[in-house]
């Protein structure tokens, strides 16, 4: 057992393992948000299988993972859905079904329609831009217009071979059969958004990257640029990247439609495209004295974030009192500054000693303050 003291409290990391319709969440964010900080913080590593228990019976607070839903007595349990991972449809180049562009095209969109529909974590979207994005309003024509394309070219897949990647896209095929070996026509694969974000995290006495980490145009070329075979495509691309990561525009709309172009160049080929997104649901108590209440979350990271650990409130001691949160996995990180609060413990550990100045907006990709100052403009 390791304790962390500071002016909050005392943190507490136990190191063993124990045994829908979507809301646009962008903008309209107040610049300075309340804390109530609890006597004690404990980050507890439990077992997904067991965490919907502990909720139920309020040994937890919170789970910061991926776990099952929990059943109906689990009455005052309550859930939060944030951005969980892409399906990404992957288009053969060797295939006879995709000789030239149309073709390609033709497939993915064939390929999207048969998806199956019913599962209420998937959403079909192809369109990289999703609305847990602050920057799906300059999209949100696009994301409409390719929606309605793909619904008048989808037609049947069963003709076309699909591998699978990842246990969602082997559940959304439904009835289609699943490919295997060498002879596929297209691939249909899972990419979460820790495996998509991780390389570009930092990490670093609690800096986790750089703003457009949370933007779905750098989301769209994570995903998609590795599709483009054309050099002169790809130049632009690569151009426009490094306009939008230098603010070089003149005017908010001139950056907008650089958004635009960089986002319609990475899905005009069809090589590699979205076919939708799926949501990651997390779970906290709301139950009437030992839960918890004043729940604010990131639309990408959800309760690992600085807004939850600023805003959570206990119901009986909202100044005082114990807070349990669960992560999924033992802490492994090297929990320093140099070495980095690397893994999902240590990032809870830092945002709750932590003080930084501004941290990342729950909705967007700016930043927040973190405390309020006395600013005075000086007269011109």
């Amino acid at each position: 057992m390791t304790t962390i003291k500071a002016l909050a409290g005392i943190v507490a990391i136990a190191g063993t393992m124990a045994a829908a319709a979507v809301a646009v969440r962008a903008g309209h964010e107040m610049p300075v948000y309340p804390s109530y900080y609890p006597q004690e913080i404990r980050i507890e590593a439990i077992a997904p299988a067991a965490a919907a228990e502990a909720l139920a019976k309020t040994r937890i607070q919170a789970y910061v993972g991926d776990m099952p839903p929990p059943g109906p007595e689990a009455k005052s349990v309550r859930a939060v859905d944030t951005l969980g991972a892409f399906l990404v449809v992957r288009v053969n180049p060797a295939s006879p079904a995709a000789t030239d562009g149309v073709g390609r095209c033709a497939a993915a969109a064939r390929v999207i329609g048969g998806l199956a529909d019913g599962d209420k974590q998937f959403h079909r979207h192809p369109y990289p831009v999703t609305p847990f994005h602050a920057d799906y309003f300059h999209h949100a024509d696009l994301a409409e217009a390719a929606n309605d394309r793909f619904r008048r070219a989808a037609g049947d897949a069963g003709a076309l071979k699909v591998r699978a990647e990842g246990t969602l896209a082997r559940r959304v095929l439904g009835a289609q059969p699943v490919a295997t070996g060498d002879a596929w026509d297209a691939a249909l694969e899972e990419i979460t958004l820790d495996r998509l974000l991780g390389p570009h995290r930092l990490d670093l006495a609690g800096w986790s990257g750089p703003p457009w980490l949370k933007d779905g145009w750098f989301h769209a070329y994570l995903l998609l640029a590795g599709g483009i075979a054309d050099a002169a495509v790809k130049g632009r691309v690569e151009a426009i990247i490094g306009r939008l990561k230098r603010d070089d525009h003149a005017t908010p709309e001139e950056r907008i439609n650089l958004e635009r172009d960089l986002v319609g160049l990475l899905t005009g080929n069809c090589r590699r495209g979205v076919a939708g997104y799926a949501v990651r649901r997390q779970y906290y108590t709301a139950e009437y004295s030992n839960g918890v209440e004043n729940v604010a979350y990131d639309s990408i990271d959800g309760f690992n974030s600085a807004i939850f650990m600023r805003t959570v409130k206990l119901k009986d001691f909202p100044w005082n009192g114990w807070l349990t949160l669960g992560v999924d996995s033992a802490p492994t990180a090297a929990w320093n500054p140099i070495g980095g609060f690397t893994d999902d413990a240590g990032r809870l550990i830092w945002r709750a000693l932590g003080d930084p100045a501004f941290f990342s907006e729950p909705y967007a990709a700016g930043w927040s303050m973190n405390r309020i100052g006395d600013v005075k403009r000086t007269p011109k």
